[in-house]
C-alpha cells in the first residue's frame, strides 16, 4: 500500500512529505477511481441504532456505494461501535457525523441544503421505488426494535417505505439501507452516469485525505490516525 525507508524520516524542522510521494502508483489510481465516483449530495442517517453487525453493515455498504458521509445520533443506552470483523476496516474511508439528539442532526443536514427522507412502513409513504433521488437526500433508518420515533418523523420532509412482494412485511435495517442506497445509487446512475459529484475542492480534500490513510506511519508523520 506504501513506501517506507528514510522517506518516513524528514530532517529535524522540516516538513513531511506529501502523502503522494509514499503512497505507490497502483493505490493512487485506486484513489483516484474511488474518488471519482464519491458522493456528498446523498447521506445516510443512523437513528439510535443498538446491534454492532447493523452498525458495520451499513457502513460497509456506503463506502462500496460512495456515500462519503454517515450522520450517527447517538443511543443514550448503546455506543456507536460497529462490529470490526465486518466493517474490516471501511470506516476509515467514511466520513461519521456525530450528534447527540436527532434534532441537531436534522439541523446540520438542513443548513447543508439536505432533504430528509426516513424509512418507515406507515399510511401514505412513498414506494422507494417511486422517489426521485435529485438534490441533496438525507435517508434515515431508526433503531431495530422501535424504528424511527414519532419525532424524527415529524421532522422528516417526507416517509419512504420498500415494497415487499412476499410474506415478509419487514427488512432488518442493514438490509434495508442496503436496498436504499443501492436503489438511490442505481437511480443516480441511470441518469447522471458513473462519475461522482464531489466539486473540484472536496475531490482534491479526499484525494489527500485517502492518500494519507494510505500511509502506514500517517500518525508519525501527520499526526492522523
Amino acid at each position: 500500500m506504501s513506501g517506507g525507508g528514510p522517506n518516513y524520516e524528514p530532517k529535524e524542522g522540516s516538513a513531511p512529505p506529501e502523502p503522494s510521494e509514499l503512497v505507490v502508483e497502483d493505490r493512487l489510481r485506486r484513489i483516484d477511481g474511488v474518488v471519482s465516483k464519491r458522493t456528498r449530495t446523498l447521506a445516510v442517517v443512523l437513528d439510535q441504532l443498538e446491534d454492532a453487525f447493523n452498525m458495520a453493515a451499513v457502513l460497509r455498504t456506503c463506502e462500496a456505494m460512495g456515500v462519503q458521509d454517515v450522520h450517527v445520533v447517538r443511543n443514550p443506552e448503546v455506543p456507536f461501535q460497529p462490529n470490526a470483523t465486518v466493517t474490516q476496516g471501511c470506516d476509515k474511508w467514511l466520513d461519521i457525523h456525530r450528534h447527540e439528539t436527532f434534532e441537531d442532526c436534522r439541523a446540520a443536514l438542513k443548513a447543508a441544503g439536505f432533504a430528509i427522507w426516513v424509512s418507515a412502513i406507515r399510511e401514505g409513504a412513498t414506494s422507494l421505488f417511486e422517489m426521485s433521488f435529485d438534490g441533496k437526500v438525507a435517508l434515515v433508518f431508526g433503531n431495530e426494535r422501535h424504528g424511527v420515533s414519532p419525532e424524527v418523523l415529524a421532522q422528516a420532509d417526507g416517509v419512504f417505505w420498500i415494497p415487499m412482494r412476499g410474506f415478509t412485511q419487514s427488512l432488518n435495517i442493514s438490509v434495508a439501507a442496503a436496498a436504499a442506497i443501492t436503489r438511490a445509487v442505481s437511480w443516480r446512475l441511470e441518469r447522471r452516469g458513473p462519475g461522482g459529484d464531489l466539486t473540484a475542492d472536496e475531490a482534491r480534500e479526499l484525494t489527500r485525505k485517502f492518500q494519507v490513510l494510505s500511509v502506514k506511519q500517517r500518525k508519525k508523520l501527520y499526526g492522523e490516525r
